[in-house]
């Protein structure tokens, strides 16, 4: 490994972070007198423009891998590139979503410090070593927590900010004595040869460290995918922080942190040597780890979304329940691409879906003030494009056909049957889809109130709720996605695919 080849390898990660400073540049050094939209339209495009040569940087740089001596530090190619391209496109919509906002005057610095973020996410969808990993993730993390709190003027977005850095410095603290204890174990920092190490290690004479290790790097990973029971910073940061910046923390973080779950499974499906059966054979107790993390958050994530009257909150729980069925498939997952691709259709699907969601009610919420699911009331006759994109965005949520988070949740769980025939996997795919169902409880006591409810006006009136052009072009682009996608699955799967034949 040389400079050369260590620049190589990030440019699309370089390319960001010029974005980054020319946006900052621009924005305090040319645009200052400049009223706001136009700043952070100027701010906005100029962060898209990033994130499209960034993507340009990864199809030229063809997904390059980082090597330090026979030691893989940053991969390339197969379900990092998925992930990287997912990430950026994400981080676009992201930030035409911040174009009409008006919860802060610094719109350079909040793109600067999405694209910042990104970077780490791009790091982290790539990373192969533990200690990559660890910087990747306290780079995305340390935005996250700044996004979060970027509502100076808004106390719930103070609140649920110091709520997400203590609980994010302590997760950080678990991960990062777990991998001090992989490495004093392992004698390795490097993902592979961990997890063969580990592979080698376990069974009934297993050293207890190993076991400590394996729980204190699942509770720090927990924190990053907001996994039960290490969530409850979710709502609290999904209710505080300003509708692009909560956009960003549910989409691109998730994104970010499963892809470098699917690198973790992956790596040890190979370090077990099994070609399509579940990870038995390899590190027992990280499986059973993970599988309580899945139960736990799909009950916990469906059965709290129930109680909720904030659409914001109803949408953090829903992401814990969704982590909970992403991380059954990673419990049960095989060496073939067939798990990997699978995840990634659904943490793909899934933060579009998520980004659209929180735009819209981020529209709902500048008109009247609230989240609150009675804010919703008369949506239809409010805006009925507006109304007409939520329904398609919750119902895909709740796996609703045609719609493509049917067939994310479809593919993902036939994918957890292909490798696990037995009882158990069946009985917890049983309990996903039950679960399932009972989602669609909680979200459709927000379309009911949008379209079956009348607007609670006396006198009767309807005020009618206008959108930025711009703002409502993303959403319709995005629940038409949605729409087609469903419609035509094999366009997403074959994409995904693609990477994999191509390695």
């Amino acid at each position: 490994m040389n400079y050369a080849d260590l620049f190589r390898v990030t440019l699309p990660e370089t390319m960001l972070e010029i974005a980054a400073l020319l946006v900052l540049v621009m924005d305090l050094a040319f645009l200052r007198k400049a009223g706001l939209r136009v700043r952070a339209a100027a701010a906005a495009l100029v962060g898209v423009a990033g994130c499209g040569a960034a993507a340009w940087a990864l199809s030229a740089t063809g997904g390059g891998s980082l090597r330090a001596g026979d030691e893989l530090l940053l991969a390339g190619g197969g379900s990092a590139a998925v992930a990287q391209y997912g990430i950026l496109a994400l981080t676009a919509l992201t930030l035409l979503l911040l174009i009409d906002s008006v919860f802060t005057r610094h719109v350079g610095e909040f793109v600067a410090v999405v694209l910042m973020s990104a970077t780490g996410g791009l790091l982290i969808a790539a990373a192969q070593d533990l200690l990559v990993i660890f910087i990747g993730l306290e780079l995305l993390s340390l935005g996250l927590y700044i996004l979060t709190a970027f509502a100076k003027q808004s106390g719930r977005s103070a609140e649920g900010a110091m709520k997400y850095y203590l609980f994010g410095g302590m997760s950080a603290a678990f991960l990062l004595f777990g991998f001090s204890y992989l490495y004093g174990l392992t004698g390795s920092t490097n993902l592979l040869p961990v997890m063969l190490r580990i592979h080698q290690a376990t069974g009934p004479s297993a050293d207890p460290l190993l076991l400590v290790s394996l729980v204190m790097i699942a509770a720090g990973l927990g924190f990053k995918v907001a996994a039960a029971p290490f969530h409850f910073w979710a709502p609290d940061a999904y209710e505080g922080a300003p509708a692009p910046g909560a956009a960003f923390i549910a989409s691109v973080s998730k994104v970010a942190s499963f892809a470098l779950l699917i690198s973790i499974g992956t790596a040890g499906a190979y370090a077990s040597g099994t070609s399509n059966a579940p990870n038995e054979g390899f590190i027992g107790p990280w499986t059973l780890v993970v599988t309580v993390l899945s139960l736990a958050s799909m009950l916990a994530g469906n059965l709290a979304a129930l109680a909720q009257i904030s659409v914001r909150r109803l949408l953090a729980y829903s992401a814990i329940a969704h982590a909970g069925y992403i991380l059954l498939g990673l419990a049960f997952f095989s060496r073939s691409n067939a798990s990997a691709a699978a995840i990634l259709y659904y943490i793909l699907t899934y933060g579009l879906t998520t980004i659209g969601a929180f735009g819209a009610v981020g529209v709902v919420e500048r008109a009247t003030g609230s989240d609150r699911m009675d804010a919703f009331l008369g949506l239809y006759k409010r805006n009925p494009l507006l109304a007409a994109v939520l329904l398609v965005l919750f119902l895909s949520l709740a796996g609703i056909p045609p719609l493509v988070g049917f067939w994310a949740k479809f593919n993902l769980f036939a994918a957890v049957l292909s490798v696990g025939a037995g009882p158990i996997a069946f009985s917890l795919v049983a309990l996903a889809v039950a679960l399932s169902a009972v989602s669609l409880y909680y979200y459709l006591q927000v379309l009911k109130r949008a379209f079956v409810m009348p607007v609670a006006d006396p006198a009767g009136r309807v005020e009618k709720i206008s959108v930025d052009p711009v703002t409502m072009i993303v959403l319709v682009a995005i629940a038409a996605a949605v729409v087609v996608m469903g419609c035509f699955p094999a366009l997403l799967q074959g994409w995904i695919a693609g990477f994999y034949a191509a390695m």
